[in-house]
């Protein structure tokens, strides 16, 4: 069975509804999971008491800043009642799908890390959790109006996978790609559930007065990308060693260059490609090969592999 714990922000307006809406899913995943709010922000106490979950407190944070993420693995690591842990942004609605994956996963590893991009959608009211096709119906939202992101907001891990982390700041950049790097470091198998796990995040304003810019490039990023160790501890989900699909996991044979080609290739490839455009764009154009056209048939061959 599974723990997943987290940490929320004030439950209030907006963000009230979408954090509702998370846990209540999170609950509906078994009977018997267990769920761990860390932190007393507002409403805090009064939605652990209505949802019958467990509420931790205390959390260590900067003055007037963001949750530190190491206080908040080391102690949901201590207490937790199963030895199967998620960390999941409290915005995060999960399914039926997210429970299967992880018990997919579990036969055939000990020490891993299940990690997967989001689907970004808008919901604006509480959803209606009493209907037996909640989950088809949002299912069917965001195959409409949903979109595929780059962001990881839930990560199911073993027990003891993470100790002795830094000091890195939740709700601001880089503390994920750095969770894939440590798990990969330790010799975890890290396994991308996107393709099976359909993580629905509820959009909602930033945090931080320059927003989503402010969230990945201000002080306090920078300082979790010194905390990391640098650029070369960030992993992405192209450094994951195993891939969930509908036939099973496979083998992401080239997990050990992505690196390589994220910090060294695409920095000088980029620039290359985009001049390259520039300077063929009349000939392609004469030929009818906009860049749309391009970027349409790379996005096929992605699909494809």
């Amino acid at each position: 069975m599974l723990t997943i714990f987290s940490t929320p922000k004030r439950f209030r307006g907006h963000i009230n509804v979408i954090q509702r809406n998370a846990i209540k899913s999170w609950t509906l995943l078994h009977p018997e999971i267990e769920v761990i709010l860390i932190g007393n922000d507002d409403g805090a106490v009064e939605v652990c008491r209505e949802f019958g979950i467990r509420h931790e407190p205390d959390v260590r944070r900067r003055e007037n800043g963001p949750p530190d993420l190491d206080y908040i693995f080391e102690r949901a690591q201590e207490i937790a009642k199963y030895n199967i842990l998620c960390y999941v942004n409290c915005d995060i609605v999960l399914m039926s799908d997210f429970r299967d994956a992880v018990s997919r996963v579990t036969r055939s590893h000990t020490r891993f890390l299940i990690a997967g991009r989001r689907w970004d959608t808008d919901i604006k009211e509480l959803w209606d959790f009493s209907r037996a096709t909640w989950d088809v119906d949002l299912r069917s939202l965001v195959s409409q109006h949903g979109r595929l992101a780059d962001c990881i907001d839930y990560f199911v891990f073993s027990r003891g996978l993470y100790d002795q982390m830094p000091p890195l700041l939740v709700g601001r950049g880089w503390w994920d790609n750095w969770l894939i790097w440590k798990a990969k470091r330790r010799g975890a198998a890290v396994v991308d559930a996107t393709r099976e796990v359909l993580a629905v995040h509820q959009n909602h304003d930033y945090y931080h007065p320059n927003g989503l810019s402010g969230i990945l490039r201000g002080e306090d990023a920078m300082e979790n990308i010194r905390l990391a160790g640098g650029k070369w501890h960030l992993n992405t989900l192209l450094e994951a060693t195993h891939r969930l699909t509908r036939e099973g996991e496979k083998h992401n044979w080239g997990h050990s260059w992505a690196p390589i080609k994220r910090n060294l290739v695409f920095p000088i490839w980029f620039p290359l490609w985009f001049a390259f455009l520039n300077v063929s764009r009349p000939l392609r154009h004469r030929f009818g090969l906009r860049q749309g056209f391009l970027s349409k048939a790379r996005g096929q061959r992605r699909e494809s592999e």
